[in-house]
């Protein structure tokens, strides 16, 4: 959107969406929203911004990731839960909906679980948790437990995807990309559907060959390996 807007209008945008038959899902992604942060003043400037411009689009989510790496304490936490619920004010006046990702080497939202803690200690309609199996299969959530700590509610996303296969540490470096689906046990969407969500699946692309690729090719050579997955978990 930044390199379209250099040319283009946000009307331009919202013609050219129609005419592709597409409906806008959610958008990312603003950082340094949920952590101590001593610039989150302009953090939260700019999520204001990115919350007009994309609601005028369609959207209703926007993604909102934990990367940090700094100490955190106890009291970070509890300030943690004021900053999930100023957010909550600022993006539901648009209306959308701030999605709280959980990142494998973030100190202080780093798992499912936190992530499920806070956003219901927070108790805000307009904050929800999101889920990208990525980081939930190569970072310190528990396998064992797979998703069962979701409740039955429209609360998760699921995106990105492991090329894998590949070890399974909080540190390791490997790329992600659509050319391998690569679930650990518990880590399947199937896994997401028995909770009850209905919501989005998203594949994320980082790898420059995809990204400068045809949007068409590429969608078809995804929707090809998708699919055989999507009817396993029983979302198609």
């Amino acid at each position: 959107m930044d390199a379209f807007l250099k040319t283009e209008d946000v009307a331009a945008a919202r013609r050219l969406i129609a005419d592709l038959g597409l409906t806008p899902v959610s958008c990312g992604s603003v950082v340094g929203l949920w952590e101590p942060n001593p610039k989150r003043a302009a953090v939260v400037d700019s999520l204001k911004q990115r919350c007009e411009m994309y609601s005028s689009l369609g959207l209703k989510q926007i993604v909102c990731p934990c990367n940090t790496t700094q100490k955190v304490s106890e009291d970070d936490y509890k300030m943690g839960l004021d900053n999930m619920r100023e957010v909550g004010e600022i993006v539901k006046q648009y209306p959308m909906t701030a999605m709280v990702e959980f990142s494998r080497g973030s100190t202080f939202i780093g798992t499912l679980s936190t992530s499920l803690q806070m956003t219901r200690d927070a108790a805000h309609p307009n904050v929800r948790p999101m889920l990208d199996c990525y980081h939930f299969w190569a970072g310190q959530s528990k396998l064992r437990i797979g998703f069962d700590p979701i409740r039955r509610d429209p609360a998760c996303a699921l995106s990105g995807c492991p090329s894998g296969p590949a070890p399974r540490v909080a540190g390791a470096n490997h790329p992600r990309d659509s050319r391998g689906w690569y679930y650990a046990a518990g880590a399947h969407p199937s896994q997401i559907v028995r909770k009850g969500y209905a919501g989005p699946l998203s594949v994320e692309l980082f790898r420059p060959e995809f990204q400068n690729a045809d949007p068409y090719e590429l969608a078809s050579r995804i929707r090809a390996k998708a699919e055989p997955i999507m009817r396993e978990a029983g979302v198609l």
